[in-house]
């Protein structure tokens, strides 16, 4: 290869659009299409090389890879990336993830938050997302090994701001001081869709739980901001989405994510989009989340919880060291 090689990523007949018939998806057999504003123009530059160079030397997994995430060579290519711990198989199966879901058997690797803190600082990392299958087998459903690495990733790459996205932890309020203890620059959980939904597509969460979450993370560290995701496309209503958002809010949430719900694949486990939002409607939750107090809101069709998250650190903080 002489040079970047630019290339469109998930192309149109990879992912599906809304139909406009009634309950969404299109008529059995015929292929799904996504809009055209899907269409990513990215290239695995150098620097994207390097990263999967490193992760793969160093055994580590990113969510960039095991979710499919759109985003992945802009953001490798910029040298930022969500690492993901405690292996790459889930102990859940919600309908719109494309992690694997299987046993771990309660197996823990210890070495993991030194792996990943001399990747940081190999790459000179100044803000680092890390973020984990759910742990269920696990008693603390793996917040130990958050705090580790946290403690790990300040230690060998001063300056360095870290960003936990967590599971639930099964509402474990234990689990939850562990990882908060640690003092991490941003504490993200994700909220994912309309409480209508949860059983359909979080089946293993509950949505009062992922709020309460949200609270407690909240009162144990008040200067820490509080980040929450949610999907759009999977068959809510407007209202429901603008009162899933208040919900949030009221939580103390200071960052919301919105972005458009994208299939990882036709099979049986994984739900259809129902409708494609446009980039207006997206920019019209921007509007609407600003107007409710969230102080940041990035939302847009290939949005994702970590895309963009240095930006949103600043924006709060622009001023302020990173580990502060």
């Amino acid at each position: 290869m002489t040079g970047p090689e630019p290339l469109l990523f998930l192309d149109a007949e990879d992912l599906p659009r809304a139909s406009g018939r009634p309950g969404g998806g299109p008529p059995p057999g015929r292929p799904e299409r996504k809009p055209p504003w899907f269409k990513v123009r990215a290239t695995m530059g150098p620097n994207y090389l390097e990263m999967k160079r490193l992760m793969r030397g160093l055994r580590l997994h990113t969510v960039c890879e095991e979710a499919l995430c759109p985003n992945i060579f802009e953001c490798w290519e910029e040298r930022t990336g969500t690492f993901m711990i405690l292996g790459d198989v889930c102990t859940r199966r919600c309908a719109f993830c494309a992690v694997a879901s299987g046993r771990p058997g309660g197996r823990v690797d210890w070495d993991e938050p030194r792996r990943l803190a001399e990747a940081a600082r190999h790459l000179g990392l100044r803000h680092i997302v890390i973020t984990s299958v759910a742990r269920d087998d696990l008693p603390d459903g793996g917040a130990s090994l958050f705090a580790a690495c946290i403690r790990l990733c300040r230690e060998y790459v001063p300056g360095c701001s870290v960003e936990v996205l967590v599971p639930d932890f099964r509402g474990s309020l234990e689990a939850l001081r562990t990882v908060m203890e640690a003092r991490p620059d941003v504490f993200n959980h994700n909220v994912e869709t309309v409480p209508r939904l949860y059983r359909r597509v979080r089946p293993s969460a509950r949505y009062e739980r992922s709020l309460e979450m949200l609270r407690r993370a909240k009162e144990m560290a008040p200067s820490v901001p509080t980040k929450a995701g949610l999907m759009v496309g999977l068959g809510e209503s407007w209202d429901e989405l603008l009162q899933t958002m208040r919900d949030i809010r009221a939580a103390g949430v200071d960052i919301i994510t919105i972005g458009q719900y994208l299939r990882p694949t036709h099979g049986e486990r994984h739900l259809p989009v129902v409708r494609y939002y446009t980039p207006q409607e997206f920019e019209s939750l921007r509007w609407e989340a600003l107007a409710m107090g969230f102080p940041v809101a990035e939302c847009g069709p290939l949005v994702r919880s970590s895309y963009h998250a240095r930006r949103a650190v600043s924006a709060l903080q622009p001023d302020a060291p990173a580990s502060s």
